[in-house]
Order: C-alpha cells, then structure tokens, then sequence
C-alpha cells in the first residue's frame, strides 16, 4: 500500500458537519485528519486491522497510479 492519498465523498448531516468542524477546531486539527484520527483509535482500541489480498493491494496500487 502506498502514502497517496484518495478522494472519497460521502454526505453527512448538518448535525455530524458542524460536529466535525467544532471538534477538529478545538484539537487544532484539519476535518480530514480529525476523522483519521478517530478511525484509527477506533479501530486501535477495538483490535480492528485492515488486511489486504495480493488482489487488493494490486488494484489499490493501480487505482493511485
């Protein structure tokens, strides 16, 4: 798996987007890097990794190339 980086588009609530933006206000955070931030120490506290096929990698390699 490379370090680029992929767009995805998703709709929210205006409830989660103003959340989103308060929070990542007050940690002096990007909204992007906030909801990383939070999936990743969800998935640290819940033992949850992702794993990747030959196949996956092959096609994640491609579709950022």
């Amino acid at each position: 798996m490379t370090d680029k980086t992929i767009a995805v588009s998703y709709r929210v609530s205006a409830r989660f987007k103003r959340l989103l933006e308060t929070a990542a206000a007050r940690a002096d955070r990007s909204q992007t890097n906030m909801l990383e931030h939070l999936l990743y120490e969800y998935c640290k506290r819940e033992g949850i990794e992702a794993t990747w096929t030959t196949a996956q990698a092959a096609q994640d390699e491609a579709s950022t190339t």
